[in-house]
């Protein structure tokens, strides 16, 4: 069993940035993909951005050259460092992780984009 522990979500003007975390409860980066996705109202959840357990990172087009995946494997955290953030982020953002047969969530932070 693995637990993901979100942080960071909060309020932030347009063009501003912030920074999520997801913390695992054990290590799992090297046998698991890790990924962001988001829920807006109304909405689908989509997938944000993932990064494999070789390093390989996915981006979907609208937050390419704005939102940066990374993971610090000794901290067992996953992070997504967001810039110059749009009102069309604003969701409910969740760490996921998924391997054969396994698939965890976290419990979803919110963020949102607003003058």
């Amino acid at each position: 069993q693995v637990q993901l522990v979100e942080s960071g979500g909060g309020l932030v003007q347009p063009g501003g940035s912030l920074r999520l975390s997801c913390a695992a409860t054990r290590s799992i980066f090297s046998t698991y993909t890790m990924a962001w996705y988001r829920q807006a109202p109304g909405k689908q959840r989509e997938l944000v951005a993932a990064v494999t357990s070789g390093g390989i990172i996915n981006y979907t087009g609208s937050v390419k050259g704005r939102f940066t995946i990374s993971r610090d494997n000794d901290k067992n955290t996953l992070y997504l460092e967001m810039n110059n953030l749009k009102p069309e982020d604003t969701a409910v953002y969740y760490c996921n992780a998924n391997t054969i047969g396994y698939i965890y969530w976290g419990q979803g932070t919110q963020v949102t984009v607003s003058s």
